[in-house]
């Protein structure tokens, strides 16, 4: 790759920004490249690609998750690249590929979900692929699509690279558990803690806007906007500075939070969330579960790939507090009753379910155990009564704090929350409910 550094044509003596030359010489198959807005990931890879082109032998897959027409969207992108780099005359583009007509290396711009449907059976089939570029990479979540389609790349004679390109989500996103839970580091960006992959398979580079603002790529009111956003964090910051009582270790903590936690932070430094933007349950923190409290189990039921969950939900009508326990979260689960044994649910426990499994349910109910159907509510309104409370979640619960993450809305007008990150969150609100015994909608119940 040290090729692309050497003066053989015009495209490779324009400069590459020093944030980015770890792309060119490392020998890592996975490059993760994260940031905020305007950090020029993209850009910055489509330009990579063209310098990679101009070696022969190489096959390049350019894809996004969700794409309609590579026409509107990455083609003009890597028209404008070639552009910029003088060196549209070398390239034949058509609706779905570019090949470079000095040595023949070629890019295809792909889907990996399209308006024909999942393409990813096909895109594992394409003969030749050396790289495989992900843009966009947020909105792939399918980390079983990501592995059919990362073993075809698998080039003997080439270097074998995978480009991830995402503003980072949450911190259950596929890629954050595969390549940066498991060894990580921090690096200060601006101020900013941002949490890097400290893999020995990745080659991980964030950036954010302040380098295109070097280089004069943004225009003014854009910059404005952004700087706007970071003054109101200062104020708010300096505000709790100075009516600050408690402790320093406290403050900073406080101020570490507020800091990690801004509009600011999450969009234009590029941080990891603990929480999805527009969280549906923001009204809980992490304690001990209430054992005084009368209790039951809620269940839901799973269907392959869903898993079946079971909490345990104490309510404290007097306090406005919800106190939740995550018993189970399992698929494939085939034996309910000996997983109920093993967790500890007695057959005494009230277990409030789902009311479909009809014929568990009656088997279950004939072995002894507890179980009544669920009275169910219109989502929204449960949803609405329970942000009354304060729910306070035992801290071993790490796939029920994972839903409540990132269960958001889908169409808050119409009060339609998305159909995801709801299996342990749908039993929360049937023990809810039969704890605190409301009158139900008439509506469409879910």
């Amino acid at each position: 790759m040290d090729t692309l550094l050497t003066k053989e044509n015009d495209v490779k003596t324009i400069p590459i920004h020093i944030a980015f030359k770890a792309m060119y010489t490392t020998k890592r198959r996975y490059i993760l490249l994260t940031g905020g807005r305007g950090s020029l990931k993209s850009s910055t890879t489509h330009d990579f690609v063209v310098r990679l082109s101009y070696e022969a032998g190489h096959g390049i897959l350019f894809t996004r998750y969700i794409l309609r027409s590579a026409n509107d969207s990455i083609i003009p992108e890597f028209r404008a690249c070639v552009q910029r780099l003088g060196v549209e005359g070398d390239f034949h583009i058509t609706a779905d590929r570019a090949t470079n007509k000095t040595n023949g290396s070629f890019i295809l711009f792909r889907g990996i979900n399209t308006s024909s449907g999942d393409q990813t059976a096909n895109l594992k089939s394409i003969h030749g692929i050396t790289t495989w570029v992900v843009e966009e990479g947020e909105d792939f979540q399918d980390e079983a699509k990501f592995n059919i389609i990362d073993d075809s790349v698998r080039s003997s004679e080439k270097q074998n690279r995978v480009i991830w390109i995402m503003n980072p989500t949450t911190k259950e996103h596929f890629v954050y558990q595969k390549w940066i839970r498991p060894k990580n580091k921090q690096k200060v960006v601006h101020g900013f803690n941002v949490t890097m992959s400290n893999d020995d398979e990745v080659e991980h580079i964030h950036t954010t806007y302040h380098i295109a603002e070097e280089l004069k790529y943004l225009p003014k009111d854009w910059l404005s906007k952004a700087n706007r956003y970071l003054q109101e964090l200062n104020e708010e910051i300096a505000k709790c500075i100075e009516n600050w009582t408690r402790s320093e270790i406290e403050l900073a903590n406080e101020l570490n939070i507020i800091r990690h936690d801004s509009h600011y932070y999450k969009n234009y430094i590029g941080g990891w969330r603990e929480r999805a933007e527009g969280v549906i349950f923001d009204n809980w923190i992490e304690g001990k579960f209430n054992e005084r409290l009368p209790s039951v189990y809620g269940l839901d039921w799973g269907y392959a790939p869903d898993p079946l969950g079971v909490v345990r939900v104490a309510v404290d009508r007097k306090q406005r507090k919800i106190y939740l326990k995550e018993y189970i979260y399992e698929t494939e689960l085939d034996d309910v009753e000996n997983q109920l044994n093993k967790v500890g649910i007695s057959k005494t426990a009230l277990i409030v379910c789902d009311t479909n499994e009809g014929r568990t349910i009656k088997r279950l109910q004939k072995n002894g155990y507890n179980l009544q159907k669920a009275v169910k509510n219109i989502i929204s309104e449960d949803i609405r009564e329970i942000k009354q409370y304060l729910i306070i979640v035992d801290p071993n619960s790490d796939n029920l704090k994972s839903e409540l993450n990132n269960y958001e809305w889908n169409d808050k007008k119409s009060d339609v929350p998305i159909d995801s990150w709801n299996h342990l969150l749908d039993a929360f609100r049937y023990g809810f409910r039969r704890l605190v015994k409301r009158k139900v909608g008439l509506r469409r119940r879910n």
